[in-house]
């Protein structure tokens, strides 16, 4: 009889099962050990917004159907950085301004990797921008350009339904 009072409590949002998907890659340990990024909240959101650059470049690739589907994950990706941020005690004169911020850096990023994988620039120079504030070591810098080259490669091979379900393996 309620239905209509808690219905948003269980519907699945659009976008919701490949943003988990992806947010399951960006937790990794890989990333925070031998890639070292740093392990704080700027470090965690460099590795989610450079992963879901990546999909969203990969999403565009079937054109119409795709650019839905980036659509509803950059839509979910608001509403999960909106709500975290709640979380973390920020309040609406602020909010709306932080999350902007945040979209417009994974905008930049996606730019940023459009022209990575459509051989414009150097990929290990795009992940030394997209995941590193500072110089990265080497090492870790190898780690993690050969780390999102592999994954890209998961995400070249997804059929677009797969991805929607958040089935990248």
């Amino acid at each position: 009889m309620l239905d209509f009072l808690f219905r948003r409590l269980t519907v699945e949002w659009p976008g919701a099962p490949l943003f988990d998907a992806l947010s399951g890659e960006a937790r990794r340990p890989h990333w925070y050990v031998e890639g070292k990024v740093p392990d704080t909240l700027d470090g965690r959101f460099a590795a989610l917004a450079t992963i879901l650059a990546l999909a969203i470049v990969r999403l565009e690739q079937d054109g119409e159907a795709g650019n839905v589907a980036s659509v509803a994950l950059t839509e979910r990706f608001i509403e999960v950085m909106e709500s975290e941020h709640r979380e973390l005690g920020m309040g609406d004169p602020t909010l709306g301004k932080t999350v902007r911020r945040l979209v417009g850096s994974l905008a930049r990023r996606t730019v940023l990797w459009r022209s990575a994988v459509g051989g414009g620039r150097d990929w290990v120079e795009a992940t030394r921008e997209s995941l590193y504030k500072d110089n990265a070591a080497p090492d870790a810098l190898d780690h993690c350009a050969a780390a999102l080259k592999r994954f890209w490669t998961t995400l070249e091979s997804a059929p677009l339904d797969d991805m929607e379900q958040g089935k990248l393996q």
